[in-house]
């Protein structure tokens, strides 16, 4: 019998304030963590954060080097504001979050050991960025034999376009690409 969590990835504060161009994104995340609540389904967040001085951030990292150079308590280092999950979809007690220290879920995580010690073989993918967090997390999820379905609405990317040819076809080759609404009937909620 397969068992899934739901990965709730980077619905930080900071990146949901930069891709703030789907007011129903949100409700949307919060209807799929409530299905899957209901359903028995863990709910783990990821999130990027990093030690006060980012210390793991080469100057060589693209994605990450400018954030370094932001300050002590900024660019998603403890005690950034930005780097809290967003307060609509908060999670709550007996929710497991996740830190991780690139763009995939799994790189500079304990997300595999977690997701290995509770017998978890399939995942559920939403998050911030298509383009980033969630096309990094299903290629190594899908190279690590995971199953994998995308909550196609519960992921956003600062371009459509490139939102659309990934959900489109790019992950179907290694995932169900369906709708938070499809999903929660396919598991009774």
């Amino acid at each position: 019998m397969t068992k899934s969590a739901l990965l709730v990835m980077d619905v930080q504060q900071g990146i949901v304030e930069r891709i703030g161009n789907d007011p129903g994104y949100l409700a949307r995340v919060g209807r799929a963590i409530s299905a899957a609540r209901g359903a028995g389904i863990p709910v783990i967040y990821v999130v990027v954060g990093f030690r006060t001085g980012h210390p793991e951030v080469s100057p060589r990292n693209k994605s990450f080097s400018a954030l370094a150079g932001a300050g002590a308590g900024a660019g998603f280092a403890e005690g950034d504001p930005n780097a809290r999950i967003h307060p609509d979809v908060a999670p709550q007690e007996g929710d497991i979050v996740v830190t991780k220290k690139r763009v995939s879920a799994f790189a500079g995580s304990d997300l595999d050991m977690v997701l290995r010690a509770g017998g978890t073989d399939s995942l559920v993918l939403t998050g911030i960025a298509t383009s980033g967090v969630v096309l990094s997390t299903l290629r190594q999820a899908a190279d690590l034999d995971f199953g994998l379905t995308v909550l196609d609405d519960c992921c956003v990317d600062g371009d459509a376009e490139v939102h659309r040819v990934l959900t489109e076809k790019v992950f179907p080759r290694q995932a169900d690409v369906v709708s938070t609404e499809k999903w929660a009937a396919a598991i009774g909620q």
